[in-house]
């Protein structure tokens, strides 16, 4: 077993969950109304065999293919809307909140009231998300700000895996200096999603997560989750993409003018290759935590919960299988994409937040974050109170 004193521990999560829900029956109803609607005004193409008419979808396949039966979102109105099928997030002045940095107060608020601390006992904040709203001010400094948290912020994105490596960010930062740092994770992850698209367009939900991380020193006031290791990979893939920056607006060409039959965010919206994800993502993030165990001197059958990034069911119970050589049951890895939908960074940190209670002092479990990149980040972690 491990034996050396770990000296960070987690002190506490948050988490903020949108109001809104939508059902895979209400996603499907308005996705198969706008099927109806191009196949309307498509006539003549497809009958010609220009155009391939569109297929509907079901809430049965949604769920077959996924494990998803709803998701969490900050505006549901918009994608539901047939002529609309994107949330309506309207731009607020730059003197307001921006709705990134709001969610992760939340979040925030929710950890530091668990912890029992206050903004004078945080040092830095890091804002790890796949999907951040601008360039600059950074998102974390507008936190840090909302917050009245002293010392500095700064945000990073590794796509979903942002929130493993947010920790081991965290962890450098204490190791230089500072008593804890907030990390959170606000994901609004239905702005970049093409809800025009059947393979995708129930893929992902809202919300936002926040992690503690402090010095093992003291006894922790509330729980703590002592970390006894952490590891990063990353692989590059076009696999999982996104095309979304600064940079689209000089990209076309001097004389085009932009067609407004078409949405001219399709191409710089969200796209996967899920067939392929699934069969390379799989193998990379399995031997990522078993030879990270093995580093550890931990056995895999002596973890007692692993916390997965929570993208799709199968390739969860794939991950769980290969780590574990049998099938883990919901118990050993937590589910919370059928309510939740894929949340990017902030879907193992949901999982370890709602399904770690029942862990007693000295048990262990694995948070592990993968995505695009590809990037896997795996974080081991004991309970200490």
């Amino acid at each position: 077993m491990h034996n050396h004193t770990p000296d960070i521990r987690i002190a506490a999560t948050g988490l903020y969950t949108p109001p809104n829900s939508i059902s895979n029956q209400e996603l499907v109803e308005a996705f198969n109304n706008f099927v109806d609607l191009f196949n309307e005004e498509h006539a003549v193409q497809i009958t010609s065999g220009e155009l391939e008419p569109l297929q509907k979808s079901s809430a049965e396949f949604i769920e077959k293919a996924s494990g998803i039966k709803s998701r969490y979102v900050i505006d549901k109105d918009g994608i539901l809307d047939v002529k609309r099928m994107a949330p309506h997030i309207p731009s607020r002045p730059d003197t307001q909140l921006s709705i990134l940095a709001e969610i992760a107060v939340a979040a925030a608020r929710d950890a530091m009231r668990s912890a029992d601390l206050t903004s004078a006992d945080i040092d830095g904040v890091i804002c790890a998300a796949s999907n951040l709203q601008r360039g600059y001010p950074a998102i974390a400094v507008e936190i840090q700000d909302s917050l009245g948290i002293e010392g500095y912020g700064f945000d990073m994105n590794v796509a979903c895996a942002s929130a493993a490596f947010g920790i081991e960010a965290g962890m450098g930062l204490i190791r230089t200096g500072a008593r804890r740092v907030l990390m959170v994770n606000p994901e609004i992850c239905t702005a970049h999603l093409n809800f025009r698209d059947r393979d995708s367009h129930f893929i992902f939900g809202d919300v936002a997560t926040a992690v503690i991380l402090e010095r093992n020193e003291e006894p922790p006031k509330n729980e703590g989750w002592e970390i006894l290791g952490s590891k990063l990979l990353t692989k590059y893939s076009n696999n999982i993409r996104n095309n979304f920056g600064f940079l689209n607006r000089c990209e076309r060409d001097v004389d085009e003018a932009p067609d407004p039959q078409l949405d001219p965010f399709t191409d710089k919206l969200f796209r996967q290759e899920g067939r392929k994800v699934f069969k390379e993502v799989v193998p990379i993030v399995s031997n990522l935590i078993t030879e990270h165990l093995a580093e550890t001197g931990v056995a895999a059958s002596d973890v007692k919960r692993f916390w997965l990034h929570q993208a799709n069911l199968s390739m969860n119970e794939f991950i769980a299988r290969k780590v574990l050589g049998r099938d883990a049951d919901t118990i050993e890895a937590p589910v919370v994409l059928d309510q939740y939908a894929n949340t990017s960074s902030a879907g193992s940190i949901i999982a370890f937040h709602k399904h770690r209670d029942d862990i007693a002092i000295g048990e262990i479990g694995v948070i592990c974050a993968f995505g695009a990149g590809y990037s896997v980040g795996s974080v081991i972690v004991r309970r200490a109170a």
